[in-house]
């Protein structure tokens, strides 16, 4: 879904609001494939804050399916976003080392559904969870943790501790 930005962009004071209703049915992140389930339209506005530069502000939500990420069950989650970037003229574009290089501008067209894909990967969830307190799995039998309880030993040493338990191994050997 493309944005004509060049009304925004060439008028000062111009501000447009719009709803945009993008057409996203997937989300990959770290080469792992989400689906959407649902999306609400973004609520859209185009700010002019001078000539060839403009703010694009919009809030929206996106709820996509994903595995929780103790006990690997599946887990539908909605991210909420609220975007507020700027945007430039083609002759206006501030060079790359400035930080945003706008791959979702072309020209005077916004591509809204590659500025979608750019905010998702900056707000995704650092963990997915099926609920705060999920215990898990085993990590030695795969039990799920939080459906019932295994009765593998569960003691990890402390690993700072293990030149003395070498010192005292080596003297039982003796």
């Amino acid at each position: 879904m493309f944005v004509n930005l060049t009304e925004v962009l060439l008028n000062e004071d111009k501000v447009v609001t719009m709803q945009a209703e993008p057409e996203v049915s997937q989300v990959t992140i770290g080469g792992e494939t989400f689906p959407v389930n649902n999306m609400t339209p973004f609520a859209m506005t185009f700010t002019n804050l001078e000539k060839g530069r403009a703010r694009v502000e919009g809030e929206g939500k996106i709820m996509f399916s994903a595995r929780c990420s103790r006990c690997l069950r599946e887990v539908n989650t909605t991210l909420e976003l609220a975007i507020d970037r700027t945007v430039y003229a083609p002759d206006r574009m501030p060079s790359p080392e400035d930080g945003d290089d706008q791959e979702y501008m072309n020209g005077y067209q916004m591509d809204v559904e590659e500025l979608l894909r750019n905010e998702i990967v900056i707000n995704w969830p650092m963990k997915i969870l099926c609920r705060p307190d999920c215990r898990g799995i085993c990590r030695q039998c795969g039990q799920d943790l939080n459906t019932g309880t295994c009765d593998c030993d569960t003691f990890v040493p402390d690993p700072r501790m293990a030149v003395i338990k070498d010192i005292f191994n080596g003297s039982k050997e003796v």
